[in-house]
């Protein structure tokens, strides 16, 4: 996830009240699954990065416009859609992207796979909380704090080769954890 969307104080022409705190309270509760959404358009993490920091302007400045009796997270989602489009199409070199119409087909498949994928988030969240402490460290470094190996190596007191096979080891651990959770809730 991004250290946090620059988020202006408050555009010039709107006047100070309380849209802000909502606005934040909404998109701060999204942000996550904005982000993974985000991820799956953009070619690299960086780019990512930046189509999620200028999805979060666009939807601040036309947050006064939306309709808040429906869920903020797709309408986000569709926003960030459009800002990966406009994204993707100033860089030629992933134009064919657009023509093939894949990012519709991703935001199809996404919106299909909502229901599982929140499922499994919260088991993964579930499962996190069960990692040994050493564990959970490595993890929560490389992924949540966004060090690298090197940095977690470091931290760990441990090899680079040594974290690689942690990780490899802790997210099969992940893995099998998630499975079993989806296996007791099918069978209950």
């Amino acid at each position: 996830m991004p250290d946090g969307p620059q988020i202006p104080d408050r555009p010039p022409d709107r006047p100070p009240d309380r849209s802000q705190e909502r606005f934040l309270a909404l998109f701060l509760a999204s942000e996550r699954e904005v982000y993974r959404y985000v991820c799956a358009l953009a070619p690299a993490r960086e780019d990512a990065d930046e189509i999620m920091q200028q999805t979060a302007v666009e939807l601040w400045r036309k947050f006064d416009q939306f309709d808040l009796t429906r869920p903020f997270t797709p309408l986000a989602c569709r926003f960030a859609l459009n800002v990966a489009k406009q994204w993707l199409d100033r860089k030629r070199r992933w134009r064919h992207l657009l023509a093939d119409g894949l990012a519709e087909r991703i935001a199809d498949r996404h919106e299909q796979l909502q229901p599982l994928l929140h499922d499994r988030l919260k088991h993964l969240d579930d499962c996190l909380g069960k990692l040994p402490p050493r564990q959970r460290s490595i993890i929560d470094g490389y992924y949540f704090h966004k060090r690298s190996v090197d940095q977690v190596a470091a931290e760990a007191g441990r090899t680079i080769d040594a974290v690689y096979k942690a990780m490899q080891r802790i997210r099969q651990a992940l893995h099998d954890c998630i499975e079993q959770a989806e296996r007791l809730e099918g069978a209950s």
